[in-house]
Protein backbone atom coordinates (compact mmCIF):
# COMPACT_ATOMS: atom_id res chain seq x y z
CA UNK A 1 0.00 0.00 0.00
CA UNK A 2 1.58 3.46 -0.91
CA UNK A 3 2.31 5.76 2.29
CA UNK A 4 3.13 9.53 2.37
CA UNK A 5 6.77 10.04 2.01
CA UNK A 6 8.10 12.88 4.06
CA UNK A 7 11.56 13.88 3.72
CA UNK A 8 13.28 15.68 6.72
CA UNK A 9 15.37 18.78 5.93
CA UNK A 10 17.86 20.42 8.46
CA UNK A 11 21.76 20.60 9.41
CA UNK A 12 22.67 16.92 10.34
CA UNK A 13 25.15 17.64 13.43
CA UNK A 14 23.10 19.78 15.96
CA UNK A 15 19.81 18.69 15.04
CA UNK A 16 20.45 14.70 14.45
CA UNK A 17 18.42 13.77 17.61
CA UNK A 18 15.35 15.67 16.53
CA UNK A 19 15.77 14.38 13.28
CA UNK A 20 15.43 11.01 14.73
CA UNK A 21 12.55 11.56 16.86
CA UNK A 22 10.69 12.68 13.97
CA UNK A 23 11.13 9.93 11.95
CA UNK A 24 9.79 7.41 14.95
CA UNK A 25 6.99 9.62 14.89
CA UNK A 26 6.38 9.26 11.27
CA UNK A 27 6.96 5.88 11.19
CA UNK A 28 4.71 5.43 14.19
CA UNK A 29 1.49 7.12 11.84
CA UNK A 30 2.53 4.66 9.19
CA UNK A 31 4.45 7.14 6.97
CA UNK A 32 7.49 6.85 5.35
CA UNK A 33 10.56 8.93 6.37
CA UNK A 34 13.10 10.69 4.16
CA UNK A 35 17.20 11.06 5.62
CA UNK A 36 19.87 10.83 4.18
CA UNK A 37 21.40 9.32 7.26
CA UNK A 38 19.19 5.81 7.15
CA UNK A 39 20.21 5.74 3.49
CA UNK A 40 16.82 6.67 2.26
CA UNK A 41 18.46 8.58 -0.67
CA UNK A 42 19.50 6.31 -3.89
CA UNK A 43 22.83 8.63 -4.84
CA UNK A 44 23.96 8.26 -8.22
CA UNK A 45 27.64 8.07 -8.89
CA UNK A 46 27.40 10.55 -12.16
CA UNK A 47 26.08 13.45 -10.37
CA UNK A 48 26.87 15.10 -6.56
CA UNK A 49 25.29 13.71 -3.32
CA UNK A 50 23.33 16.70 -3.05
CA UNK A 51 21.72 16.35 -6.73
CA UNK A 52 20.41 12.94 -5.90
CA UNK A 53 18.67 14.43 -2.62
CA UNK A 54 16.97 17.62 -4.63
CA UNK A 55 15.40 14.90 -6.77
CA UNK A 56 14.32 12.73 -4.01
CA UNK A 57 12.40 15.65 -2.99
CA UNK A 58 10.84 16.29 -6.18
CA UNK A 59 9.67 12.20 -5.32
CA UNK A 60 8.08 13.00 -1.95
CA UNK A 61 4.66 13.88 -0.69
CA UNK A 62 5.69 16.50 2.31
CA UNK A 63 8.75 18.07 3.66
CA UNK A 64 9.74 19.08 6.73
CA UNK A 65 12.47 21.92 7.10
CA UNK A 66 14.08 22.19 10.66
CA UNK A 67 16.41 25.28 11.17
CA UNK A 68 18.39 25.52 13.90
CA UNK A 69 21.37 27.57 14.88
CA UNK A 70 24.17 26.26 12.14
CA UNK A 71 23.86 27.12 8.88
CA UNK A 72 25.33 24.13 7.30
CA UNK A 73 27.12 23.44 4.22
CA UNK A 74 27.16 25.37 1.44
CA UNK A 75 25.57 23.76 -2.00
CA UNK A 76 28.51 22.55 -4.41
CA UNK A 77 26.54 23.13 -7.37
CA UNK A 78 23.86 25.76 -6.47
CA UNK A 79 23.39 29.06 -4.24
CA UNK A 80 22.98 28.43 -0.79
CA UNK A 81 23.03 25.70 1.78
CA UNK A 82 22.13 22.23 0.91
CA UNK A 83 19.14 22.48 3.54
CA UNK A 84 18.16 26.04 1.58
CA UNK A 85 18.27 24.15 -1.97
CA UNK A 86 16.03 21.50 -1.15
CA UNK A 87 13.10 23.27 0.40
CA UNK A 88 13.47 25.57 -2.82
CA UNK A 89 13.02 22.15 -4.40
CA UNK A 90 10.03 21.27 -2.25
CA UNK A 91 8.66 24.55 -3.05
CA UNK A 92 9.24 24.51 -6.82
CA UNK A 93 7.38 21.63 -7.22
CA UNK A 94 4.24 22.44 -5.55
CA UNK A 95 4.91 20.02 -2.84
CA UNK A 96 3.62 20.88 1.05
CA UNK A 97 6.10 22.22 3.08
CA UNK A 98 6.77 22.34 6.87
CA UNK A 99 9.15 24.93 8.13
CA UNK A 100 10.60 24.53 11.73
CA UNK A 101 12.54 27.45 13.43
CA UNK A 102 14.31 26.65 16.95
CA UNK A 103 12.72 29.11 19.52
CA UNK A 104 15.87 30.47 20.52
CA UNK A 105 16.98 31.45 16.87
CA UNK A 106 13.54 32.61 16.08
CA UNK A 107 13.34 35.06 19.00
CA UNK A 108 16.48 36.40 18.09
CA UNK A 109 15.13 37.08 14.31
CA UNK A 110 13.39 40.09 15.42
CA UNK A 111 16.97 41.23 16.31
CA UNK A 112 17.76 40.55 13.19
CA UNK A 113 15.14 42.57 11.65
CA UNK A 114 16.30 45.60 13.40
CA UNK A 115 19.85 45.61 12.72
CA UNK A 116 20.40 43.39 9.50
CA UNK A 117 22.04 46.96 7.94
CA UNK A 118 24.85 46.77 10.86
CA UNK A 119 27.50 44.61 10.17
CA UNK A 120 28.78 44.77 13.67
CA UNK A 121 25.93 43.53 15.34
CA UNK A 122 26.97 40.00 17.23
CA UNK A 123 24.25 37.37 17.05
CA UNK A 124 24.39 34.21 20.20
CA UNK A 125 22.15 31.62 18.91
CA UNK A 126 23.65 31.35 14.91
CA UNK A 127 26.89 30.83 13.60
CA UNK A 128 26.15 32.79 10.92
CA UNK A 129 23.74 35.25 9.58
CA UNK A 130 22.94 33.62 6.32
CA UNK A 131 20.73 31.67 8.54
CA UNK A 132 18.27 34.74 9.39
CA UNK A 133 18.66 35.96 5.80
CA UNK A 134 17.34 32.10 4.82
CA UNK A 135 14.33 32.73 7.50
CA UNK A 136 13.81 36.15 6.13
CA UNK A 137 13.17 34.64 2.65
CA UNK A 138 11.04 32.25 3.45
CA UNK A 139 8.86 34.60 5.28
CA UNK A 140 8.76 36.79 2.21
CA UNK A 141 7.35 33.96 0.20
CA UNK A 142 3.78 34.36 -1.33
CA UNK A 143 2.74 31.32 0.07
CA UNK A 144 3.23 28.16 1.38
CA UNK A 145 5.56 29.41 3.89
CA UNK A 146 4.17 29.29 7.67
CA UNK A 147 6.91 28.91 10.23
CA UNK A 148 6.75 27.51 13.29
CA UNK A 149 8.91 27.56 16.60
CA UNK A 150 9.77 24.87 18.06
CA UNK A 151 11.74 24.53 21.85
CA UNK A 152 11.75 20.30 21.37
CA UNK A 153 11.56 17.20 18.93
CA UNK A 154 7.96 16.63 20.55
CA UNK A 155 6.90 20.50 19.51
CA UNK A 156 7.25 19.13 16.22
CA UNK A 157 5.59 16.18 16.86
CA UNK A 158 2.40 17.58 18.13
CA UNK A 159 2.36 20.42 16.00
CA UNK A 160 2.35 18.02 12.48
CA UNK A 161 -0.15 15.49 14.21
CA UNK A 162 -2.31 17.95 14.33
CA UNK A 163 -1.72 19.41 11.04
CA UNK A 164 -2.14 15.95 9.27
CA UNK A 165 -5.17 15.24 11.01
CA UNK A 166 -6.66 18.20 10.22
CA UNK A 167 -5.37 16.92 6.40
CA UNK A 168 -6.99 13.72 6.89
CA UNK A 169 -10.18 15.39 8.01
CA UNK A 170 -10.36 18.06 4.88
CA UNK A 171 -9.64 14.72 2.67
CA UNK A 172 -12.34 12.94 4.11
CA UNK A 173 -14.82 16.28 3.87
CA UNK A 174 -13.97 16.69 0.14
CA UNK A 175 -14.79 12.98 -0.61
CA UNK A 176 -17.85 13.91 0.52
CA UNK A 177 -18.49 17.01 -1.46
CA UNK A 178 -17.13 15.17 -4.34
CA UNK A 179 -19.53 12.34 -4.01
CA UNK A 180 -22.30 15.60 -3.22
CA UNK A 181 -21.17 17.32 -6.39
CA UNK A 182 -21.09 13.64 -8.37
CA UNK A 183 -24.66 13.60 -6.97
CA UNK A 184 -25.90 16.94 -8.35
CA UNK A 185 -24.17 16.45 -11.86
CA UNK A 186 -25.95 13.70 -12.30
CA UNK A 187 -28.97 15.27 -11.40
CA UNK A 188 -28.44 18.17 -13.82
CA UNK A 189 -27.61 15.14 -16.59
CA UNK A 190 -31.15 14.01 -15.69
CA UNK A 191 -33.03 17.70 -15.43
CA UNK A 192 -31.27 18.22 -18.86
CA UNK A 193 -32.30 15.09 -20.60
CA UNK A 194 -36.09 15.94 -19.38
CA UNK A 195 -36.04 19.20 -20.37
CA UNK A 196 -34.46 17.83 -24.00
CA UNK A 197 -37.54 15.32 -23.60
CA UNK A 198 -40.10 17.79 -23.12
CA UNK A 199 -38.88 20.28 -25.82
CA UNK A 200 -39.13 17.20 -28.09
CA UNK A 201 -42.28 16.02 -26.94
CA UNK A 202 -43.36 19.91 -27.14
CA UNK A 203 -42.48 20.36 -30.66
CA UNK A 204 -43.62 16.61 -31.79
CA UNK A 205 -46.86 17.74 -29.78
CA UNK A 206 -46.67 21.14 -31.86
CA UNK A 207 -45.67 19.34 -35.02
CA UNK A 208 -48.82 17.13 -34.97
CA UNK A 209 -51.08 19.67 -34.04
CA UNK A 210 -49.65 21.51 -37.04
CA UNK A 211 -50.45 18.62 -39.02
CA UNK A 212 -53.41 17.64 -38.25
CA UNK A 213 -54.62 21.40 -38.40
CA UNK A 214 -52.86 21.25 -42.23
CA UNK A 215 -55.13 17.84 -42.60
CA UNK A 216 -58.25 19.51 -41.72
CA UNK A 217 -58.02 22.76 -43.37
CA UNK A 218 -56.97 20.66 -46.71
CA UNK A 219 -60.39 18.54 -46.50
CA UNK A 220 -62.58 21.24 -44.60
CA UNK A 221 -66.12 20.82 -44.93
CA UNK A 222 -67.24 24.50 -46.57
CA UNK A 223 -65.14 23.75 -49.41
CA UNK A 224 -67.23 20.42 -50.00
CA UNK A 225 -70.80 22.86 -48.99
CA UNK A 226 -69.70 25.85 -51.55
CA UNK A 227 -69.00 23.41 -54.87
CA UNK A 228 -72.26 21.62 -53.65
CA UNK A 229 -74.26 25.04 -53.45
CA UNK A 230 -72.56 26.40 -56.48
CA UNK A 231 -72.51 23.26 -58.64
CA UNK A 232 -68.68 23.14 -59.18
CA UNK A 233 -67.06 20.27 -60.29
CA UNK A 234 -63.47 20.88 -59.04
CA UNK A 235 -62.09 21.34 -55.82
CA UNK A 236 -62.89 24.82 -53.94
CA UNK A 237 -59.90 25.83 -51.84
CA UNK A 238 -59.66 29.13 -49.80
CA UNK A 239 -57.59 29.81 -46.46
CA UNK A 240 -59.28 33.39 -46.05
CA UNK A 241 -62.66 35.61 -46.10
CA UNK A 242 -60.83 37.91 -48.35
CA UNK A 243 -59.80 34.89 -50.65
CA UNK A 244 -63.55 33.48 -50.60
CA UNK A 245 -64.68 36.69 -51.63
CA UNK A 246 -62.59 36.70 -54.52
CA UNK A 247 -63.97 33.34 -55.65
CA UNK A 248 -66.78 34.24 -55.50
CA UNK A 249 -66.76 37.62 -57.33
CA UNK A 250 -65.38 35.19 -60.44
CA UNK A 251 -68.85 33.66 -60.12
CA UNK A 252 -70.65 37.00 -59.94
CA UNK A 253 -71.40 36.81 -56.98
CA UNK A 254 -70.65 40.13 -54.93
CA UNK A 255 -70.42 40.87 -50.92
CA UNK A 256 -73.60 42.62 -49.29
CA UNK A 257 -73.43 45.19 -47.14
CA UNK A 258 -74.23 44.38 -43.70
CA UNK A 259 -76.93 46.60 -43.74
CA UNK A 260 -78.75 44.21 -46.59
CA UNK A 261 -77.99 41.35 -44.72
CA UNK A 262 -80.68 38.88 -43.29
CA UNK A 263 -80.51 39.39 -39.31
CA UNK A 264 -79.57 35.84 -38.98
CA UNK A 265 -76.20 36.69 -41.65
CA UNK A 266 -72.75 37.40 -40.58
CA UNK A 267 -71.68 37.59 -44.12
CA UNK A 268 -73.84 37.64 -47.85
CA UNK A 269 -72.85 37.40 -51.29
CA UNK A 270 -75.44 38.22 -54.29
CA UNK A 271 -75.86 36.63 -58.05
CA UNK A 272 -78.04 39.28 -59.67
CA UNK A 273 -77.40 37.77 -63.23
CA UNK A 274 -78.33 33.99 -61.53
CA UNK A 275 -81.08 35.55 -59.57
CA UNK A 276 -79.06 33.99 -56.10
CA UNK A 277 -77.54 35.06 -53.29
CA UNK A 278 -75.19 32.88 -50.57
CA UNK A 279 -75.58 33.79 -46.83
CA UNK A 280 -73.28 32.86 -44.07
CA UNK A 281 -75.02 31.81 -40.61
CA UNK A 282 -71.94 31.27 -38.55
CA UNK A 283 -69.03 32.74 -38.84
CA UNK A 284 -66.58 30.64 -39.79
CA UNK A 285 -63.30 32.91 -39.84
CA UNK A 286 -61.04 34.22 -36.57
CA UNK A 287 -60.82 37.90 -36.05
CA UNK A 288 -58.25 37.99 -38.18
CA UNK A 289 -60.37 36.72 -41.79
CA UNK A 290 -58.42 33.63 -41.78
CA UNK A 291 -60.64 30.11 -42.23
CA UNK A 292 -61.18 28.44 -38.57
CA UNK A 293 -60.73 24.69 -39.06
CA UNK A 294 -63.83 21.88 -38.50
CA UNK A 295 -64.08 18.47 -39.10
CA UNK A 296 -67.06 16.72 -40.60
CA UNK A 297 -68.66 16.01 -36.97
CA UNK A 298 -68.16 19.51 -36.08
CA UNK A 299 -69.80 21.48 -39.19
CA UNK A 300 -73.47 22.05 -40.05
CA UNK A 301 -74.68 22.57 -44.07
CA UNK A 302 -76.88 25.21 -42.90
CA UNK A 303 -73.91 27.55 -41.90
CA UNK A 304 -74.08 28.20 -45.46
CA UNK A 305 -77.36 28.97 -47.68
CA UNK A 306 -78.23 29.62 -50.82
CA UNK A 307 -81.08 31.58 -51.63
CA UNK A 308 -83.11 33.08 -54.17
CA UNK A 309 -82.46 36.71 -54.67
CA UNK A 310 -86.04 37.22 -54.49
CA UNK A 311 -86.43 36.20 -50.67
CA UNK A 312 -83.14 38.31 -50.20
CA UNK A 313 -85.46 42.09 -52.05
CA UNK A 314 -87.80 43.55 -50.14
CA UNK A 315 -91.59 43.36 -51.50
CA UNK A 316 -93.65 45.93 -52.60
CA UNK A 317 -95.42 45.96 -49.54
CA UNK A 318 -91.95 47.14 -47.54
CA UNK A 319 -91.48 50.12 -49.93
CA UNK A 320 -92.62 53.11 -47.88
CA UNK A 321 -94.96 55.79 -49.56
Amino acid sequence: MARPRVFISSTFYDLRYVREDLERFIQTIGYEPIRHETGSIPYAKESPLEESAYKEVALSDIIVCIVGGRYGSDSATREGSVTQNELAAALEKGIQVYVFVEQNVHSEFSTYQLNKGNKETKYRFVDDIKVYEFIEQVYALPQNNPITPFSTSADICKFLQAQWAGLFQRFLQEERRLSEIKVLQEMKSVASTLQQLVTFLTEERRSKDDAIKSILLANHPAFRRFADLLNVKYRVYFTTREELTAWLRARSYVAVEKKSMDVDSVAEWSNTKDRMYLKLTKNIFDKNGKLQTYSEDQWKDDWVQKRDLEDFEPSDDDIPF
